[in-house]
């Protein structure tokens, strides 16, 4: 097995259209609103503009990257701005219900997009289909759309922050066992991604530090929701990942889940009484060895420390190319950083095996490319020396233990 190139699948990357693009994926009857929208639209991340923004639709680019860090599946999460957006898709939030319409219309199109973008290269792409929870009906809608393209990177499940309970139900409530039921029929993944979940924190200069610091919770805090309301129980075969929000969290988290349904199984804690039967037949942490995975994005060694009691198999590697605070360009090197004192056999898995067992990679299609550019355990197992660390590099993928 030494001697076998790495099959490496980054569990997080991103990409979109062009703005102007997405004119061609909107139905006609949005396509007179697209070009008023862009005739006002500019790009309010000026840090984006330039040559970097290109390497979300550009396909040379992109690929000439994927092979220089040994990369030959990704799991493509959005990363541009879709029709009547005012920011990235990701951290713009749930639309309002005076702009669901319009919103819903440029997720479509993003969606549509997607797929023919992923299917010129069908065996290294698993694009995530977006959703709304707006309108569960129509979030069904697009689940179906998503299974029936062919979208196998599953769906970006939208968190529900507490601003939105007027209009948006939260994730434990009982309307949505429909769509649990067809999430696990079709077999496409729940996707959570890091940065996301937060409430409106107002236009205060200071609000975007204060989400910035408490980001972490936010965006995890759906994991804890789906564990505790049995949604896991009553559909097994679901399957859901959290990404780019690390795993060092997973352990500590899964003892205070599982501290409190013993607490809930007794029935009160403290002044709290709880209603019978609420908690689940198993804890929390049961449901996380069966249902739960970690997309690892520029995991460090510090990030997978306690790999033994997250399990190898539920960790995936992840290069969040092509954001600044990703490994690229200095992929090869990052992975020697984080794995050269692990176990070849877990070291493959998650680097790659877990992501094409739980996306649907070919591994026999994905092979001849490996042998191409995929770095080798004899290169991965070299330590990096003290002046091989980048010197300028916004990732966390260097930490050490020791910092």
């Amino acid at each position: 097995m030494s001697s076998d190139p790495f099959i490496v699948i980054s569990s997080d990357t991103h990409a979109g259209a062009q703005v102007q693009r997405y004119r061609d994926y909107l139905d006609s009857s949005h396509q007179s609103l697209f070009d008023d929208w862009r005739g006002t639209y500019k790009n309010p991340q000026k840090k984006h503009i330039g040559s970097k923004k290109h390497k979300n639709w550009d396909d040379a680019e992109r690929m000439a990257d994927m092979e220089a860090d040994g990369v030959v599946g990704e799991i493509i999460f959005p990363n541009t701005v879709p029709p009547f957006f005012k920011t990235s898709v990701l951290i713009c939030g749930n639309p309002r219900p005076e702009d669901y319409e319009l919103r819903l219309a440029g997720i479509r199109a993003h969606n549509r997009w997607l797929k023919d973008w992923c299917d010129e290269y069908p065996a290294q792409r698993a694009g995530i289909g977006l959703i709304y929870l707006n309108d569960i009906d129509e979030a069904m809608k697009d689940i179906r759309w998503i299974a029936e393209a062919g979208l196998r990177g599953g769906v970006l499940l939208p968190h529900v922050p507490d601003d939105c309970a007027g209009f948006i139900k939260p994730l434990y409530h009982p309307d949505y066992e429909p769509m649990w039921a067809l999430l696990e029929e079709t077999g496409l993944v729940i996707n959570h991604h890091g940065g996301t979940g937060s409430p409106d924190y107002g236009p205060h200069p200071i609000a975007l530090p204060i989400r910035l610091i408490e980001t972490p919770f936010f965006s995890t805090r759906s994991y804890s929701q789906l564990l505790l309301s049995g949604v896991f129980e009553r559909y097994p075969a679901l399957k859901y990942i959290v990404t780019e929000s690390g795993c060092a969290w997973v352990p500590e988290t899964l003892e205070r889940l599982d501290w409190a349904w013993e607490r809930i199984r007794n029935g009160s804690a403290g002044e709290f009484q709880f209603a019978d039967g609420v908690s689940t037949p198993e804890p929390p942490s049961f449901y996380a060895k069966r249902n739960c995975y970690y997309g690892a994005s520029s995991a460090s060694p510090v990030e997978i420390r306690d790999r033994d009691v997250i399990g190898t198999e539920r960790i995936l590697w992840g290069s969040d190319y092509p954001h600044y605070e990703g490994t690229y360009p200095h992929t090869r090197l990052a992975l020697r950083h984080t794995f050269n004192d692990m176990p070849e056999e877990e070291v493959r898995k998650m680097l790659g095996l877990n992501a094409a067992d739980l996306y649907g990679f070919d591994l026999d299609a994905l092979r001849p490319l490996a042998e191409k550019c995929g770095p080798t355990w004899e290169e991965i197992r070299v330590p990096l020396s003290a002046d091989e660390f980048p010197k300028e590099t916004a990732t966390n993928a260097f930490r050490s233990l020791d910092d």
